[in-house]
């Protein structure tokens, strides 16, 4: 058991609540110079860099719309190998395992698993979403000085937008390894709108690879979930853009079943679901399409943060776009959606 999993639940809560007090007195920045495009793509790498390479382990807190959620990280590092364990806490016990591919959710009180093979998804620390220079065309980078956070200097740099399709982030990167050790998501107007920051932090962790490959081959007993999903294509299954979003990319395409989950393992299965998503380099967009249901006739959105969704009907289809990008830019997205077929 880990020393913050040990600890008693009403000490989490106070030193969560004293980390984002903290975070919130950090002083406000007026900008910085801006940072050659060379030098963008060599600090873009280090950065990437440290967050596939390194190893390390810290609790991690994300703060959005007034919510804390936090998390215990380790990663691992071993030649070619690449290992990660995350364990959720706050609300229901949740744990990722990851060897490479390999990905394999648990929920202990449940007693069910969820085993995936597939591309990991990039998080925080990692950066990229795509390449340095994709994200250089949407994207100028301003360094605005020094910094210190969970106890290492950093050096804070602001990812600044150069249209109103995305938005901005400002970063903390540890001096020494190039780690992130915070990001922050900024509105228009210069608000934070969601942060993503280690309150305590190891770097230089020793490997112990079999923490993670220990939990891979326990499963007895468990309830295992095996989703099954296919790449496939938009205009495979009768879909095009009429139109691309400025910056954006596709980077992938599957079709799933939805299966019951630890949270409503009663839930039935549901009719394919086609998931198609965008990248700017920086952030994604992820675009959802479904058979209409009789609760889902008229168009919808919700924000949480900076993760803002929309939703809409398309014909016989129900669509729904969701990424940390402005609510304009997805609703764009759907504009642009055409039936083929």
């Amino acid at each position: 058991m880990s020393a913050a999993a040990s600890w008693p639940w009403q000490g989490r809560v106070a030193v969560l609540v004293s980390v984002v007090a903290a975070l919130g007195t950090l002083p406000a920045r007026a900008g910085g110079d801006v940072v050659s495009a060379p030098q963008a793509r060599q600090w873009l790498q280090r950065v990437q860099g440290a967050a596939a390479q390194r190893n390390y382990q810290g609790t991690l807190v994300v703060t959005a719309a007034g919510s804390i959620s936090s998390s215990r990280i380790t990663h691992y590092c071993e030649g070619v190998q690449s290992y990660e364990r995350v364990d959720m806490l706050d609300g229901q016990p949740r744990r990722v395992l990851r060897k490479n591919d390999q990905i394999l959710t648990l929920w202990p009180a449940a007693k069910v698993a969820r085993v995936e093979q597939r591309e990991p998804i990039q998080s925080f620390p990692a950066l990229l979403k795509g390449s340095e220079e994709q994200l250089l065309d949407s994207y100028e980078l301003l360094a605005e000085g020094p910094g210190r956070l969970a106890g290492y200097d950093a050096a804070v740099y602001l990812l600044r937008p150069r249209d109103t399709q995305r938005f901005a982030q400002r970063l903390w990167s540890e001096q020494s390894s190039g780690l992130l050790l915070r990001a922050d998501v900024l509105a228009p107007d210069g608000r934070v709108l969601e942060t993503s920051a280690f309150s305590e932090l190891t770097i230089g962790a020793k490997t112990k690879p079999e923490s993670v490959t220990s939990a891979l081959k326990q499963l007895d007993g468990w309830r295992v979930l095996k989703p099954v999903q296919q790449r496939t294509d938009l205009e495979a299954e009768g879909w095009q853009l009429k139109a691309p979003v400025a910056g954006f990319r596709r980077t992938s395409c599957v079709k799933r079943q939805l299966e019951a989950t630890a949270e409503d393992p009663r839930q039935p299965n549901a009719t394919d679901v086609v998931q198609v998503v965008f990248s700017d380099g920086l952030t994604h967009v992820s675009l959802f399409i479904e058979p209409i249901r009789a609760d889902r006739q008229r168009p919808g959105s919700a924000t949480t943060g900076a993760t803002n969704t929309w939703m809409q009907p398309v014909g016989t289809h129900w669509v729904t776009v969701m990424g940390d990008v402005p609510m304009a830019t997805l609703k764009q997205f759907a504009a642009a959606l055409e039936r083929r077929r």
